[in-house]
């Protein structure tokens, strides 16, 4: 790569290396947009993490600033084989089904039964390069210098360049739910890298999921641990009721996540008000420490969602931060 073409690119800037950049975040709307002035990406069911690479030392981070390079060991490797003297990149961990597709769930068993080897780590942006901030460079630009980078390990399996499309999102996003993705993510071409939630990157999902903050348990009287954890979400700083999935769970999980809730018992709700839910009666509440990702059909007049599925934990998400998420 040559060091004088980044150099020269409109937005660079020579200067020392940040100990942290925090991500850029999409926001999420019900229409994929049109306009040819957009990149459209696959969107991914993984971890994001921000990679810090620095003469062969690598440092990975969750969006929340947790250091998690002990966590994947093979990405660090990997990471590790690129040719660079010191880049920061954007990227999100996954496993990938026989069809291709990433899912949270082999994610998670993946890490817990192989310490996260086979893996792959899908890097979308770079925001720093040998000794330049690049984050004011318009992201076309950001994209095809990571590209090159990419490039110069092509025979590592677990790095894989995020490639898009230019145009055509309605098209992008009907194919990529055609196929069973997630959705996409929608960017600007020429915008910036903003360390904040913006409309510049937009989220498209097929499917109803999102994080919610987990306030306890209902027990069962079927013989397993539990019959359904309780659900909730913030709003204006209180956290309100949101249902409960009793569905998504192996025997294992269900022990491992009873056991889980049972250290952090307490003996009121954590909800602001009182949820209208009968099944709650026996409830087993416990302190809002803990993030799950569910899918669900949809939200009901009541504020409650219908035909949950749990997908697994959000160790990468504060529980403060999980809101009701509706597309702007």
């Amino acid at each position: 790569m040559n060091l004088k073409q980044i150099k020269n690119l409109s937005g660079a800037r020579k200067t020392a290396m940040p100990e942290f950049v925090s991500p850029q975040l999409a926001t999420l709307v019900r229409e994929a947009p049109k306009g040819k002035e957009w990149l459209h990406e696959l969107k991914f069911d993984g971890y994001r993490l921000l990679c810090f690479l620095e003469r062969g030392h690598v440092r990975l981070w969750t969006r929340n600033q947790k250091d998690w390079t002990d966590k994947f060991p093979d990405v660090v490797k990997a990471l590790q084989t690129l040719r660079v003297q010191s880049a920061i990149l954007d990227a999100e961990v996954v496993a990938v089904d026989a069809s291709g597709r990433s899912s949270f769930q082999m994610l998670q068993q993946s890490i817990k039964k192989t310490a996260g080897r086979n893996l792959v780590l899908q890097v979308f942006d770079l925001m720093y390069i040998n000794g330049y901030s690049i984050v004011r460079v318009p992201l076309v630009d950001r994209k095809q210098v990571l590209a090159e980078l990419m490039d110069t390990v092509s025979g590592n399996r677990m790095l894989r360049y995020s490639d898009h499309v230019e145009g055509n999102g309605p098209k992008f996003l009907k194919q990529a739910c055609d196929y069973g993705i997630e959705g996409i993510v929608s960017k600007l071409a020429d915008s910036a890298y903003e360390s904040t939630r913006s409309r510049n990157w937009m989220k498209i999902k097929c499917l109803r999921r999102q994080e919610f903050v987990i306030a306890g348990y209902t027990p069962s009287e079927k013989g397993i641990p539990f019959s359904s954890l309780i659900l909730g979400v913030y709003d204006k700083g209180k956290l309100i009721y949101a249902g409960r999935a009793g569905t998504g769970f192996s025997t294992k999980q269900r022990v491992e996540f009873k056991k889980m809730l049972d250290r952090v018992a307490r003996p009121t709700r954590p909800f602001e008000v009182i949820p209208k839910d009968p099944g709650l009666r026996r409830a087993v509440w416990a302190e809002p420490k803990f993030v799950g990702e569910v899918a669900f059909a949809e939200w009901t007049n009541e504020g409650v969602i219908r035909h949950p599925s749990f997908q697994g934990l959000r160790e990468d998400k504060s529980p403060t931060e999980v809101i009701r998420e509706t597309p702007a």
